[in-house]
């Protein structure tokens, strides 16, 4: 009878169990989905005014979202703003920060929209968009209009029609994060006028390194590790300095002929 009993009770339990294990499984579940996926962190109108109280006082690359009336305080202060938390940035904010002069770090943003990128363009001082990963062609049109320094280090890769429209830029042009380029590309950024970013180039033919060597201002080649005897003879004839410090290997030919590049 107890042996009876016994199995009856395990019988009884086993779907019961499994019954409470599903429950707290699907609770567990719904927590989780109902949880924010990012928790944010908002910049308020009151830590703004502390910030322009004394800007040593708060860290603003801390805060993940601002609050569109804030952006407007915060574009009247003079000297560096440092918003690389910000993951997103409405148009109406951008057009209050395109006020602002001095240097804007907006490194967060990972999209950046064609009517954010013409407001921006109108900002006075450097401009750090480090997190882009590509650039439509109609936000490199706008963004060729800027007048300082402009870090696109994130993109891997440039349209022809975006070097294009960035070799109009007036000002230091950061892209060291391209790992390729086109002669047409090339040949366009060659015009560009101001020190030019290319060290994320780990290969280049000697007709790239032919067209970039008209290129007149500081121009860094970092990433290349080799560099032919025909490039070298290119590349002495650049006006501006220029840097090369990632060769692991050089000809003595190529080391007589870089000896020549004045700059």
């Amino acid at each position: 009878m107890k042996r009876a009993l016994n199995q009856i009770s395990y019988q009884f339990l086993k779907p019961a169990t499994a019954a409470l294990v599903l429950l707290v499984l699907l609770v567990a579940l719904v927590a989780c989905e109902t949880r924010p996926a990012k928790y944010e962190k908002i910049l308020t109108k009151e830590i703004a005014e502390q910030f322009l109280e004394n800007a040593n006082s708060v860290d603003l690359s801390e805060f993940t979202a601002i609050e569109n009336a804030v952006v407007a305080s915060l574009s009247k202060h003079k000297g560096a703003l440092g918003l690389s938390g910000l993951t997103s940035l409405s148009d109406a904010a951008a057009e209050s920060l395109s006020k602002h002069k001095g240097t804007l770090g907006l490194s967060g943003l990972t999209i950046l929209s064609d009517a954010t990128a013409e407001s921006l363009s109108k900002h006075k001082g450097a401009l750090y968009l480090n997190s882009l990963t590509s650039l439509s062609d109609a936000a490199a049109e706008s963004l060729s209009k800027h007048e300082c320094w402009l870090s696109l280090k994130g993109l891997t890769s440039l349209s022809d029609a975006a070097a294009a429209s960035l070799s109009k830029h007036k000002g230091a042009l950061n892209l060291r994060g391209l790992t390729s380029l086109s002669d047409a590309a090339a040949a366009s950024l060659s015009k560009h006028k101001g020190a030019l970013g290319l060290s994320g180039l780990t290969t280049l033919s000697d007709v790239a390194v032919g067209i970039l060597s008209r290129h007149k201002g500081d121009l860094y080649l970092n990433g290349l590790t080799s560099l032919s005897d025909a490039a070298a003879e290119s590349l002495s004839k650049h006006e501006g300095w220029l840097s090369l410090s990632g060769l692991t290997s050089l000809s003595d030919a190529a080391v007589g002929i870089l000896s020549r590049h004045k700059g």
